[in-house]
Order: C-alpha cells, then structure tokens, then sequence
C-alpha cells in the first residue's frame, strides 16, 4: 500500500456514520495489542481553541525535552498534519505502512471502525512504536463516547 492508497482506504469508510460508543476502537485497538496503554496523554477538550491549545503544549513540552506526539483533527492542508511526532508530521511511507498494518484487523470487525475511529487507532500505534513521553490529544466530536476516551 503506498501514500494515496492508505488515504483512499481512510476516507472510502463512510464518514457520514456516525454510532457513539467506544465499543469499536476498543475493540480494534485490543486487537493492535492496546498500543494506547503504552503512552501518557494530555487529553485536550472544549469547544474553541483546542487546535491551537495542543499545538503550544506540545511547543512547550519540546522545549523541555519530551519525545511529544500531536494528535489533532480536522488537518488544513495534508492530512498528515493530524498526526506529529517533535514538530514533524508523520511520513507518508510510514502513514501507508501503519494503515496496511491496521487494515486487516479493521477490516475483520463485524462492525467495522469509522473513520476517526481507524485514524484514531492509526495514530495510536505510530506514537507507541517512537514511545512518546507525551501524547498531546486533541477530542474527536467529545463527549464521554469520543474515540479518544480509549486511553486511560
């Protein structure tokens, strides 16, 4: 899979579904072997300002010398921004090679992830295979049932 086909299979789940509840990206993330659990998170919610709240935290928490993952959503211009390790967004060979790897345990779901569900899991095992101190994560639609209520 490269850099287009990994983003064609992102987005062909239909992104008008919307089902609250965390039984989903529990059960892919328990399948990609709790990739969450190896992390420490700032998890960041609200209505306004969560974008630009997250990215000075995570300026911040650089500075002082911590390996700082960014998750955010939606991106501006290349949907690699919604993912970041130190400032640098995730390559696209290494966002093919994390989607090809989580695709088969989606794809086995009998109710299949949705879209930021599956980005979500994605972004979970990229910031655990570089073992980030920290995890600045922005909120999904929020709520008690948001995808990014998986951590702990």
């Amino acid at each position: 899979m490269n850099y287009e086909e990994s983003l064609q299979y992102i987005h062909s789940v239909n992104w008008t579904f919307c089902k609250p509840g965390l039984e989903r990206i529990t059960e892919l993330c328990k399948a990609l072997g709790d990739p969450q659990n190896k992390l420490r998170f700032i998890h960041v919610a609200g209505t306004n300002g969560k974008g630009s709240f997250c990215s000075m935290l995570s300026s911040v928490l650089r500075s002082a010398g911590y390996k700082t993952g960014l998750y955010t959503s939606p991106y501006i211009r290349f949907f690699n921004e919604r993912m970041q390790i130190d400032g640098g967004q995730i390559p696209d060979a290494e966002l093919a090679e994390i989607t090809e790897y989580v695709k088969p345990f989606a794809e086995s779901m009998t109710e299949k992830p949705t879209e930021f569900e599956l980005i979500t899991a994605i972004a979970m095992v990229y910031f655990a295979r570089h073992k980030c101190d920290f995890v600045v994560l922005e909120v999904g639609m929020g709520g008690r049932l948001d995808p990014t209520n998986i951590i702990e």
